[in-house]
């Protein structure tokens, strides 16, 4: 319940406090004093957008702040174009507010009886009364692994077709490197082997000379070592012509085993330049630049051929979920309707009975659940209040036939089948008595009295019989200063209330007879 509203410096409101007790409250004053502003002001602190234009010319900020038996809540709007918001002096997000408010309040203005011609309101209102947020929770959470698993279904799809087109190049390419045979090193190795076989016998003619300069017969190094013998004071240098010796000696035979393996081949040659031939080509042809790029490109591409085998498999496998999610979707979508048709006898039973006690004699109300072409968030279901006011008319969406005063009345009922059951602490009309006068307001009086035995009504009316059924009364209204026009609101007094009334019903110059209508209204109810 609304305990308590704090306004400063916002439009017309320099300070503004004001209390407001459980039951049904109304709220008075002429067009223009302000009550759009005070409801402005608390829509504000609900979460509404913040707009400094809002903040009182010359003031930095503006601040609203209402009490609730669940907490407080305040919004803080600076002239730079921020606001914060904050619960029980906690700062929260604006969202965060908003989920909060919901939970709160309701406030419904004159242009939410557009909602009413609303698809999704409609199916809302189905909702609130069958009390199914559980089974609709259930149904969401089963729609949204529905769509995943359509999802993935989709990607494996795509993807499959992607590579059933690029198949025939990604097996082509495999191919080549596939038959190619490639070893890593390869090149490196083929290249020394390349220049040993094309100049064998410049080699050969190389370590002849020098097997000959080392070992030969005639002179050799190696004998040469030998032969040399240092005293004793130089045995330093001795050790050291042995050690190169014996090292020279190990050339030799090193060289001459080369020598002696090293042959004029033509045959091997040639294959071997083809071979290297055939392996830049592939290194230009997939612009690589080694033999163990190539080998990873291979290893790649037989990766994807592989995963062309597999997409049968995986899609299948896809199919099959997207097959058991649809199965239980089309459970979880069942209870719902099933949830929905069940209360909709007892909705339009409530709607024409509360329509016909505001004067809506012949009223007809049906709401129809057809089933949608697929599945939505909310189910497979849409519904349509259809409405008839008089004899012999058909049946048609209520957007199409009825007239704002019959919307009035008609949203009227809505909402008081929905508090019934959704145990709102607090709910704002305003306005809504737009286009009824005379008894039919009495009854729409009636009716948010009758729905504040169990949460707090408060009404915006201009209708003298709405305001002298209300429990409390306060009235909005504007006064000048030496600078400035600011608004306030106070609350009235029982001889207030007859003179606020009785100016209702005659306007400015109340007249006795307007008095007495006014005590009349406030003693009948």
């Amino acid at each position: 319940m609304l305990k308590h509203l704090h306004i400063q410096n916002y439009a017309l409101i320099s300070h503004l406090d004001i209390d407001f007790g459980s039951g049904f409250s109304v709220l008075t004053g002429e067009t223009g004093a302000g009550k759009s502003i005070i409801l402005g002001a608390l829509s504000l602190v609900l979460g509404a957008r913040a707009d400094s234009k809002a903040i009182t010319d010359g003031e930095d900020k503006c601040i609203i702040e209402a009490e609730f038996d669940e907490g407080i809540i305040r919004r803080e709007l600076y002239a730079n174009g921020k606001s914060r918001s904050f619960v029980d002096d906690s700062v929260v997000t604006l969202q965060e507010l908003k989920v909060l408010a919901n939970k709160l309040i309701d406030i419904h203005s004159q242009h939410a009886n557009l909602l009413i011609e609303n698809a999704d309101f409609q199916l809302e209102v189905v909702d609130a009364i069958a009390q199914n947020a559980a089974i609709l929770a259930t149904y969401s959470a089963q729609y949204e692994r529905y769509m995943v698993a359509c999802e993935e279904l989709a990607k494996l799809q795509a993807l499959a077709k992607k590579s059933q087109q690029d198949a025939d190049y990604i097996q082509y390419r495999f191919k080549l490197l596939d038959e190619a045979n490639l070893e890593i090193g390869e090149l490196e190795d083929l290249e020394q082997e390349q220049y040993q076989l094309s100049h064998a016998e410049d080699i050969k003619t190389a370590l002849q000379t020098a097997v000959e300069a080392l070992s030969g017969e005639q002179g050799s190094a190696i004998d040469a070592l030998r032969t040399c013998r240092l005293e004793e004071a130089a045995m330093d240098l001795q050790e050291r012509i042995d050690s190169a010796r014996i090292e020279l000696q190990d050339i030799a035979e090193e060289a001459e085993h080369k020598l002696n393996h090293i042959e004029m081949d033509p045959a091997r040659l040639s294959w071997v330049e083809e071979r290297m031939d055939t392996l830049n080509g592939l290194l230009h042809k997939f612009s690589a630049e080694s033999i163990d790029e190539l080998i990873k490109m291979r290893d790649e591409l037989a990766e994807q051929v592989n995963r062309l085998d597999s997409f049968d498999f995986d899609i299948e496998q896809a199919q099959k979920r997207v097959a058991e999610e649809k199965a239980t979707l089309i459970k979880e979508a069942t209870r719902l309707t099933e949830s929905r048709k069940s209360v909709v006898p007892q909705i339009c039973e409530t709607l024409v009975e509360g329509l016909k006690r505001l004067g809506v004699a012949h009223a007809k109300v049906e709401i129809p659940v057809l089933a949608t072409e697929d599945f939505t968030p909310r189910g497979c279901d849409e519904v349509q209040i259809l409405f008839a006011a008089n004899l012999n008319q058909s049946l048609r969406n209520v957007s199409e036939v009825a007239s704002g005063g019959e919307i009035s009345r008609l949203m009227l009922c809505v909402k008081a089948l929905i508090a019934s059951t959704k145990g709102l602490p607090t709910i704002i009309f305003d306005e809504i008595d737009t286009g009824v006068s005379g008894d039919i307001a009495t009854q729409m009086a009636a009716i948010m009295k009758e729905m504040a035995t169990h949460r707090q009504i408060i009404a915006i009316t201009h209708l003298p019989q709405i305001a002298a059924l209300g429990q409390t009364h306060y009235k909005v209204y504007k006064a000048d200063t030496q600078t400035r026009t600011e608004t306030h609101i106070s609350r009235l007094t029982d001889e207030e209330r007859v003179t606020e009334i009785a100016s209702m019903l005659s306007g400015k110059n109340v007249t006795e007879s307007a008095q007495k209508t006014a005590k009349e209204l406030l003693c009948y109810h």
